[in-house]
């Protein structure tokens, strides 16, 4: 069934590109999805999910914040997505960029400059967590459940919809200079989140308010991330600052500019 999906013989098959496609913004070029790549994502939990969505009808309410020329390098797309019970209480807001490799200088707008949250100088991490992949990684995150992942609910990938060839097939990642299929990005932020959960906040979904993270560099099926993090000690709100960075083991920094806002437990779970 896998198989056959892949190849598109089945309905349920969306073709990436002509979906995307399809898509367009006033006053904005028409920009070429076989080149484009996540920038980076904030995703804040403003209410727990229920246990059931019997008699619930929930939405996704999705609108573009910004689109910006960062000149040769290329533009990015900025969107918010929030989701909410119809007519009542919002649960998450997302907000992520898609980065369109090299399709800039169009005199679009530079965009605002978005703020830094380097690792602390001198210290050693307060956790290291390892995640090893292998070839199938991303095809097995693909077709995964959708609902894998709490922090997976409003960030579109191959997870819960993303059939992008990047992830699948060669061809896409050597025209973009990657030498190959990719893995999501999304895969290393999620696993990310899941370590500082793990790890800090004893795998309860409500210890966390906020995770965001820079997509640095890509990943490679069969590299193995390594994720470290530090607590900075300063809360606000009872939420405390969390930083931390994904790299592969000997090589790039993958995810940069990491922060999370916790509420921080002693126990360690083995979920």
């Amino acid at each position: 069934m896998l198989r056959s999906a892949f190849k598109q013989t089945d309905q349920e098959i969306v073709d990436f590109y002509a979906r995307f496609n399809s898509i367009s913004i006033p006053g904005v070029p028409k920009f070429d999805n076989h080149r484009v790549v996540d920038g980076q994502r904030l995703i804040v939990f403003l209410k727990p999910l229920p246990s059931s969505s019997e008699g619930r009808k929930f939405e996704l309410r999705s609108r573009v914040i910004g689109v910006y020329d960062k000149g040769k390098a290329g533009s990015v797309v900025e969107t918010e997505t929030v989701f909410s019970e119809k007519g009542g209480d919002d649960y998450t807001r997302a907000i992520g960029s898609a980065f369109f490799v090299g399709q800039g200088n169009w005199g679009g707008p530079k965009g605002p400059s978005t703020p830094n949250f380097p690792p602390p100088e001198g210290k050693n991490p307060d956790i290291v967590h390892v995640t090893q992949t292998n070839r199938e990684s991303a095809h097995l995150y693909r077709f995964a459940h959708p609902l894998w992942s709490y922090t997976c609910l409003l960030t579109p990938s191959r997870l819960n919809g993303d059939y992008n060839p990047l992830h699948a097939t060669p061809e896409p990642g050597q025209s973009m200079g990657f030498g190959g299929a990719i893995m999501h990005g999304l895969f290393s932020w999620n696993t990310a989140c899941h370590a500082l959960l793990q790890s800090l906040g004893n795998s309860d979904a409500a210890n966390i308010r906020e995770f965001q993270a820079r997509f640095a560099a890509p990943v490679r099926p069969g590299d193995k991330l390594i994720t470290e993090a530090w607590r900075t000690g300063e809360s606000k709100d009872g939420w405390e600052e969390i930083r931390f960075v994904t790299r592969v083991d000997g090589g790039k920094v993958v995810l940069s500019n990491g922060r999370a806002l916790m509420r921080c437990s002693h126990v360690k779970s083995q979920l």
